[in-house]
């Protein structure tokens, strides 16, 4: 009985997988990625609660937690859900390179530009503009963008669930806005640990809320971009690198005032992220008629 019975674990487990298989992704991502930052929030060097020192350092939690997360959940899933065919599909998914150069024009240009313009609204946020010296800044950009934006930060490991596995999931069964509401909300709360870490954004609720929000808008343009690029992961993945290397390298250095906090507890940047990606999320619905490039 003992032998059939511990047969019968793994068989019950994969079967609970196939079941549920969105709901196991976003269990496992959450897990992984929780456990290895939880270790450095708990610590002395994060949040102090638990009397131990940090097995690794915060930038080096974040980017295992961030790459594990994500990807080994999509992979596991798919691995059990669809076999060898379905890790093949996501594997040609991850390197879908020919898109048209117009993709590649918005992901360097089109969403530093909606940064931008939500930065430069803000009220007092020209106050504290600086010059900028244009070749040398360009080329330390380049290595962010490189490392850590594209390599030790978030965007391989994150895109390959998120928008390899999570979103046509989602759209499959809820539509193409309603997937990038979803998502977006659970993509935000993914990164609850680093909130309290010590080490990130002041996490009040009114900060927290905003960071939800941005985010959650973004995911609407992710969408529109994965979809009209044939569900390409690689296109995602330069997005989310061109995301998060533009203001940290270059935006902000020229608008300290963006790294502040307001009065009422949101940091200006995410309010300007509010502002260019939500803005230009709604007239995407609107224009695409909530379709955001998905083909019947």
């Amino acid at each position: 009985m003992s032998v059939d019975k511990a047969a019968a674990g793994p068989a019950a487990d994969r079967g609970l997988i196939r079941q549920h298989p969105l709901v196991a992704y976003f269990v496992i991502a959450c897990a992984v990625t929780w456990f290895v930052e939880g270790l450095f929030v708990l610590s002395r060097e994060g949040r102090g609660v638990l009397p131990f020192t940090a097995p690794m350092s915060f930038a080096m939690a974040t980017g295992i937690a961030t790459s594990l997360g994500p990807a080994s959940a999509a992979f596991i899933v798919t691995a059990l859900t669809e076999g060898r065919e379905g890790v093949d599909r996501l594997l040609r998914r991850i390197v879908q390179w020919r898109v048209g150069i117009f993709w590649y024009l918005f992901i360097f240009i089109g969403l530093p530009l909606l940064q931008t313009i939500g930065t430069i609204v803000l009220p007092g946020i020209w106050a504290s503009a600086t010059p900028m010296d244009v070749v040398p800044e360009l080329l330390s950009y380049v290595v962010f963008f490189i490392w850590p934006a594209l390599i030790a930060g978030g965007p391989l490991g994150e895109e390959m669930g998120w928008r390899g596995y999570a979103l046509p999931h989602l759209q499959a069964l809820h539509g193409p806005v309603k997937a990038s509401l979803i998502l977006g909300v659970l993509w935000a709360c993914w990164h609850m640990p680093i909130w309290f870490s010590g080490q990130w954004t002041v996490p009040s609720v009114p900060n927290i809320a905003a960071y939800i929000v941005w985010i959650t808008a973004v995911t609407v343009i992710y969408t529109w971009v994965f979809n009209n690029t044939g569900g390409s992961v690689l296109m995602a993945i330069l997005l989310h690198a061109s995301m998060d290397a533009f203001p940290n390298a270059i935006l902000w250095a020229h608008f300290p005032d963006a790294t502040r906090m307001t009065s009422i507890g949101i940091l200006n940047g995410y309010l300007a992220l509010v502002i260019g990606f939500g803005g230009f999320a709604l007239l995407l619905i609107v224009f695409t008629r909530g379709r955001l490039g998905l083909r019947s």
